[in-house]
């Protein structure tokens, strides 16, 4: 395999992950919104905080309002973190590589980047966005199916997995320390006030509410999320659980070395943080999560520098 090419199915798995996973944080945030009194506010800012584009929203956007986020997040392709700039990179980059992987995937990921152009064409309808969104996790969906179901386990099958894992991680951490943010009590007394549903907030942003209630049989509490969200070795959304399959991926390549040992310093974190202290604690919380994000940047420079040559270099990943 060419290093370009899997470089391209990295990134394609990396764009494909963070469309669903920004479509599942717009329509959890939508609904939570519904669910609050009038009197209560929740802004719109949290979003663009949670996918890091600050900076970027502030370039294009004079006022954070429920439009220009939605806008932003959903359709605003010169933000490559925007669902439709997500699905037109991942489109892009299986289309140069479309020798190794099976015709319905390409098939899958260009008719659903045309429905969800076709769906916001122009500016945000507000009536059809949860079409959008449900358009959207149910192709992402889709795609993963058929990457498990007709992709041969070959490097190929693998760079996408390692991709998909990564940005997962990413995504987790980063609406963990945003979303509790204000969660969690700063002191004995100090309650937030419908706390209870912005956790649960919180676990809906990443599938995991059923999945908590199974395993956790209880009510829904702080201390408890962070811990499932951050420890439970069976949930797949769960951080430890991403990082180990991860590695357990990583470990199939060749010259894997160093980038096995950059996960494996972030499964150290997990086991030697308490999940307890983190929860009473929103700085400590934020500060951990800060060092998770340095660890997956030393993830990434890890794989970029062993197997990505950039797209001139073809050189092999693997030898025949």
């Amino acid at each position: 395999m060419l290093s370009r090419v899997a470089e391209n199915l990295y990134w394609m798995a990396r764009y494909l992950e963070r469309a669903e996973d920004t479509a599942r944080l717009v329509r959890v945030s939508r609904h939570l919104m519904l669910d609050f009194p009038g009197t209560a506010t929740l802004g719109w800012s949290s979003l663009i905080s949670i996918s890091g584009a600050d900076d970027i929203f502030d370039e294009y956007y004079t006022e954070r309002d429920a439009a220009n986020v939605l806008a932003f997040l959903c359709a605003d392709r010169r933000y490559s973190g925007s669902v439709l700039g997500a699905l037109s990179a991942a489109r892009e980059n299986l289309r140069t590589t479309r020798e190794v992987m099976p015709r319905e995937v390409w098939e899958e990921v260009n008719r659903l980047f045309l429905e969800c152009s076709e769906i916001f064409s122009g500016t945000i309808d507000l009536r059809r966005l949860d079409d959008f969104l449900r358009v959207v996790i149910r192709g992402c969906q889709s795609l993963t199916g058929m990457l498990d179901g007709s992709l041969s386990d070959t490097p190929a099958r693998t760079f996408c997995a390692v991709g998909g894992y990564l940005e997962r991680a990413d995504m987790i951490t980063r609406i963990l320390d945003v979303r509790s943010a204000n969660l969690l009590p700063r002191t004995p007394d100090d309650l937030t006030p419908f706390e209870n549903l912005q956790w649960m907030s919180v676990l809906k942003s990443l599938s995991a509410y059923q999945m908590y209630r199974q395993h956790v049989r209880l009510r829904v509490r702080g201390p408890d999320v962070v811990r499932f969200i951050l420890l439970n070795p069976q949930f797949p959304r769960a951080l430890y659980r991403c990082l180990n399959n991860l590695h357990r991926k990583l470990y199939t390549l060749p010259r894997a070395t160093l980038a096995c040992q950059r996960v494996t310093e972030l499964l150290g974190m997990l086991a030697t943080e308490d999940a307890a202290n983190l929860a009473d604690s929103p700085d400590r919380l934020h500060a951990f999560v800060d060092e998770l994000q340095l660890g997956f940047n030393r993830v990434h420079e890890a794989i970029q520098g062993t197997w990505f040559a950039g797209v001139d270099s073809p050189a092999p990943v693997v030898a025949d």
